[in-house]
């Protein structure tokens, strides 16, 4: 009974560990992307626990519990403070300079929106990605969003919602639909206080759940990553991806990119579920690319959403400096 029932969790462990490196998009087997810190800890403590007992080849269960256990902790180290962080926190020259930014998925049914009113008068960001707004949501922050002078929505009831406003000086501001997707995605040109102008992205693909296929959020990704990697100026991305940090899709973001991320060497600062400490995953992102000044990442307060709020402030360099890194 203890042979059956200690291999069988290691047969589990195994299983769910190798199924995302196949790279499909079927929805069960990229979820398994998200847990690797619980399959870590699954195997870990079923190692644990077959150590007292005479279990049929019981070295060979043991080879196979610490090569899971191996392999996901060099999936997760980087997203622990014991890494090397791929940003340093740095001052900006001037608080004038610095760009404060704000990413919320506000949870199209929360219906507590003065607690985001009230988040979003005290952070008062220069840039701000609302995700999951419809009509409802739009009307509540109507009032907040009237001050900003470029405000870019797409309203729906789907759960793919978005409302995108800054106050910094605007170039392009466009929605973009990926091929065979009505989830928007956002890509403006803005221009910093100290005259730089850079590339904002904002991101909302579907998550893989029962009906979904991870294909199109792929591939929203990993256009979002194209944009980054032929343009000649600083680039953020920010959103819910719907996707962990450490995926081959993310991973395959930031390469083709050339994109860092603030997470790194910082811990996981998990933003999802809210309400449930124990299943909370890093899905809602920030990427920059080297030419970007990070002066602090943090995730805010619960306020009736299953997502925390991410925000960052950063800073350009001036445009002479950015001309002359191109």
């Amino acid at each position: 009974m203890l042979n059956w029932v200690f291999w069988s969790a290691a047969i589990v462990a195994v299983v769910t560990t190798l199924l995302p490196l196949t790279n499909s998009v079927v929805w069960w087997i990229r979820m398994w992307d998200f847990p690797l810190v619980h399959i870590t800890c699954f195997a870990l403590l079923t190692l644990l626990a077959c150590l007292p007992f005479a279990i049929s080849q019981k070295p060979l269960l043991a080879t196979v519990l610490v090569a899971v256990i191996v392999y996901q902790g060099v999936q997760i180290f980087p997203y622990t403070p014991l890494a090397q962080t791929e940003i340093d926190i740095a001052q900006a020259p001037s608080p004038a300079v610095e760009v404060s930014l704000l990413s919320v998925n506000v949870l199209m049914e929360n219906t507590r929106h003065d607690e985001l009113i009230a988040i979003l008068e005290r952070e008062d960001p220069d840039v701000l990605l609302l995700m999951e707004t419809d009509e409802r949501w739009d009307s509540a922050l109507s009032g907040h969003l009237g001050r900003y002078p470029t405000v870019k929505s797409h309203i729906a009831d789907d759960h793919y919602g978005l409302i995108f406003a800054t106050r910094l000086p605007t170039s392009r501001v466009e929605l973009l639909w990926p091929v065979a997707d009505d989830t928007p995605a956002v890509r403006a040109l803005l221009t910093s206080p100290n005259g730089t102008d850079f590339n904002f992205i904002g991101l909302h693909p579907r998550p893989p759940v029962p009906g979904n296929t991870t294909a199109v959020r792929d591939k929203q990704i990993k256009d979002a990553a194209l944009m980054t990697q032929s343009s000649e100026r600083p680039t953020i991305v920010m959103g819910d991806f719907n996707d962990v940090a450490w995926s081959w899709t993310t991973e395959r973001f930031k390469d083709y990119g050339n994109l860092l991320e603030p997470r790194v060497g910082r811990g996981m600062i998990s933003s999802f579920h809210a309400d449930y400490p124990l299943l909370r995953f890093p899905i809602d992102q920030m990427f920059m690319t080297q030419d970007v000044g990070l002066v602090s990442f943090r995730r805010l307060e619960r306020f009736g959403s299953d997502h925390f709020p991410m925000a960052a402030t950063v800073f350009l360099p001036q445009q002479e400096q950015a001309d002359n890194g191109d």
